[in-house]
Protein backbone atom coordinates (compact mmCIF):
# COMPACT_ATOMS: atom_id res chain seq x y z
CA UNK A 1 0.00 0.00 0.00
CA UNK A 2 2.81 2.50 0.14
CA UNK A 3 2.18 3.55 -3.53
CA UNK A 4 -0.63 5.78 -1.63
CA UNK A 5 1.58 7.40 0.69
CA UNK A 6 3.19 10.21 -1.06
CA UNK A 7 -0.41 10.56 -3.45
CA UNK A 8 -2.73 13.50 -3.08
CA UNK A 9 -5.31 11.39 -5.33
CA UNK A 10 -6.44 8.41 -6.97
CA UNK A 11 -8.72 7.38 -9.82
CA UNK A 12 -10.85 4.68 -8.56
CA UNK A 13 -12.64 3.12 -11.75
CA UNK A 14 -15.96 1.43 -11.20
CA UNK A 15 -17.96 -1.07 -13.79
CA UNK A 16 -21.37 -0.16 -14.88
CA UNK A 17 -24.51 -2.17 -15.77
CA UNK A 18 -23.32 -1.83 -19.18
CA UNK A 19 -19.43 -2.88 -18.89
CA UNK A 20 -18.02 0.32 -19.76
CA UNK A 21 -16.04 1.96 -16.45
CA UNK A 22 -16.50 4.96 -14.64
CA UNK A 23 -13.85 7.00 -13.03
CA UNK A 24 -13.84 8.97 -9.86
CA UNK A 25 -10.89 10.97 -8.45
CA UNK A 26 -10.90 10.30 -4.89
CA UNK A 27 -8.52 11.99 -1.90
CA UNK A 28 -6.71 8.86 -0.61
CA UNK A 29 -5.16 8.94 3.28
CA UNK A 30 -3.47 5.74 4.43
CA UNK A 31 -2.84 4.56 8.39
CA UNK A 32 -0.70 1.66 9.22
CA UNK A 33 -0.02 0.90 5.62
CA UNK A 34 -3.92 0.33 5.21
CA UNK A 35 -5.52 2.91 2.26
CA UNK A 36 -8.90 4.58 2.91
CA UNK A 37 -11.08 6.66 0.97
CA UNK A 38 -14.84 8.01 1.68
CA UNK A 39 -17.17 9.30 -0.67
CA UNK A 40 -17.36 13.69 -0.94
CA UNK A 41 -21.03 13.01 -1.02
CA UNK A 42 -22.17 10.33 1.54
CA UNK A 43 -24.49 7.40 0.51
CA UNK A 44 -25.80 9.31 -2.54
CA UNK A 45 -22.97 8.84 -4.40
CA UNK A 46 -23.67 5.83 -7.59
CA UNK A 47 -20.24 4.99 -7.39
CA UNK A 48 -20.59 4.41 -3.78
CA UNK A 49 -23.41 2.41 -3.93
CA UNK A 50 -21.97 0.17 -6.86
CA UNK A 51 -19.18 -0.81 -4.60
CA UNK A 52 -21.27 -1.85 -2.11
CA UNK A 53 -23.01 -3.85 -4.64
CA UNK A 54 -19.84 -5.50 -5.60
CA UNK A 55 -19.55 -4.49 -8.87
CA UNK A 56 -16.00 -4.86 -10.33
CA UNK A 57 -13.61 -1.93 -8.97
CA UNK A 58 -9.92 -0.69 -9.93
CA UNK A 59 -7.40 2.39 -9.02
CA UNK A 60 -5.17 3.42 -11.13
CA UNK A 61 -2.14 5.14 -9.58
CA UNK A 62 0.40 6.08 -11.14
CA UNK A 63 -1.18 5.88 -14.39
CA UNK A 64 -1.38 1.96 -13.75
CA UNK A 65 -4.97 0.08 -13.04
CA UNK A 66 -5.15 -2.79 -10.65
CA UNK A 67 -8.00 -4.45 -9.47
CA UNK A 68 -9.33 -3.61 -5.85
CA UNK A 69 -11.89 -4.03 -3.25
CA UNK A 70 -13.60 -2.09 -1.22
CA UNK A 71 -14.41 -2.97 2.67
CA UNK A 72 -16.75 -0.83 4.87
CA UNK A 73 -14.91 0.65 7.76
CA UNK A 74 -17.38 0.26 11.02
CA UNK A 75 -15.48 0.81 13.82
CA UNK A 76 -15.84 4.03 15.47
CA UNK A 77 -12.54 4.58 16.58
CA UNK A 78 -10.83 3.96 13.12
CA UNK A 79 -13.23 5.73 11.18
CA UNK A 80 -12.01 9.41 13.67
CA UNK A 81 -8.30 8.05 12.82
CA UNK A 82 -9.39 8.35 9.29
CA UNK A 83 -11.19 11.83 9.88
CA UNK A 84 -7.41 12.62 11.30
CA UNK A 85 -5.67 11.49 8.83
CA UNK A 86 -7.63 13.57 5.94
CA UNK A 87 -7.10 16.58 8.06
CA UNK A 88 -3.66 15.77 8.72
CA UNK A 89 -3.01 15.28 4.68
CA UNK A 90 -5.68 18.25 2.89
CA UNK A 91 -6.35 20.19 5.98
CA UNK A 92 -4.12 23.03 5.64
CA UNK A 93 -5.12 23.54 1.76
CA UNK A 94 -8.77 22.56 2.03
CA UNK A 95 -9.97 23.40 4.93
CA UNK A 96 -13.77 23.36 3.59
CA UNK A 97 -13.71 19.94 1.75
CA UNK A 98 -12.27 18.08 4.58
CA UNK A 99 -14.80 19.46 6.74
CA UNK A 100 -17.13 18.18 4.46
CA UNK A 101 -15.28 14.92 3.77
CA UNK A 102 -15.16 14.60 7.93
CA UNK A 103 -18.99 15.45 8.32
CA UNK A 104 -21.18 12.51 9.43
CA UNK A 105 -22.39 11.57 6.17
CA UNK A 106 -19.18 11.50 4.47
CA UNK A 107 -17.32 9.55 7.69
CA UNK A 108 -19.94 6.86 7.60
CA UNK A 109 -18.78 5.61 3.81
CA UNK A 110 -14.62 5.09 4.78
CA UNK A 111 -13.91 2.32 3.00
CA UNK A 112 -10.42 0.50 3.02
CA UNK A 113 -8.80 -0.82 -0.38
CA UNK A 114 -7.66 -3.90 0.55
CA UNK A 115 -7.22 -7.14 -2.35
CA UNK A 116 -5.52 -5.02 -4.95
CA UNK A 117 -4.42 -7.56 -7.43
CA UNK A 118 -3.33 -7.82 -11.00
CA UNK A 119 -2.66 -4.26 -13.57
CA UNK A 120 -6.14 -4.35 -15.75
CA UNK A 121 -5.94 -5.55 -19.23
CA UNK A 122 -9.42 -3.44 -20.14
CA UNK A 123 -9.71 -0.50 -21.58
CA UNK A 124 -11.69 2.51 -19.99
Amino acid sequence: MNAYMDRAEIVLWVRLADGRWSPRTLWVVVLNEEAYVRSAFGRRSAWYRRVLRHVDTEVEVAGVRLSVTLRRVDDPELVQRVSGAYRAKYGLGWPGPVESLNGPEAAATTMRLTNVGQVSQLSA
